[in-house]
């Protein structure tokens, strides 16, 4: 398919030709929402560029993951949009400062995934199993426990007996990789 079949084709196109399995379509549909979508988290999180990259690369880990899932009764950007202000209350739930440290953690908010992390485990588990395979083995294991296994930050720590910065940190390069697979298309 030509660059221009791509430029002019609507959302609802590109849709249909990512499902058909063309990556390049979704990378297009990715370029035009990302921009609007990081700086509606840049504006809600008062300037924070690291935690709105995360969470631009969680949303459209999410859009990927769901597409099959899109009502084409709604634009596109009314359901990127709906997943990212999701993505934004997940995080802002998870970030909460009025409790102690202590029961942050505790909290059933803090430790379970969120719902769009268990829908990685629906159909399309398929799809990303071979980006799975182009990961380093380390950043392999932490997405599969936490995304597909949907362990806790904190059991993940326990289990491979590491420290919980490291687990955030590793997690964090490890769902930065998957996305950059996903949206470009990458085949090493």
């Amino acid at each position: 398919m030509e660059i221009d079949d791509y430029i002019i084709a609507d959302d609802k196109a590109l849709v249909r030709w990512v499902l058909d399995g063309d990556d390049a379509a979704f990378e297009h549909l990715f370029n035009r929402y990302r921009d609007a979508i990081y700086r509606l988290f840049i504006q809600r999180l008062g300037g924070s560029a690291d935690d709105a990259d995360d969470l631009l690369q969680e949303t459209f880990i999410k859009v990927y993951l769901n597409l099959d899932h899109y009502d084409s009764g709604y634009t596109f950007g009314q359901w990127v949009y709906t997943i990212a202000r999701n993505t934004f209350i997940d995080f802002t739930r998870k970030t909460r400062s009025d409790l102690p440290i202590d029961e942050r953690f505790s909290s059933p908010a803090a430790t379970s995934p969120t719902p769009e992390e268990s829908i990685i485990n629906s159909q399309q588990r398929t799809q990303i199993e071979h980006y799975l395979e182009e990961l380093p083995e380390q950043y392999n294991t932490l997405f599969k426990l936490r995304f597909l296994d949907e362990y806790s930050y904190e059991e993940i720590a326990e289990k491979l007996h590491l420290p919980m910065g490291t687990v955030k940190t590793q997690i964090h390069r490890a769902r930065e990789r998957m996305c950059r697979l996903i949206t470009e298309g990458e085949n090493r």
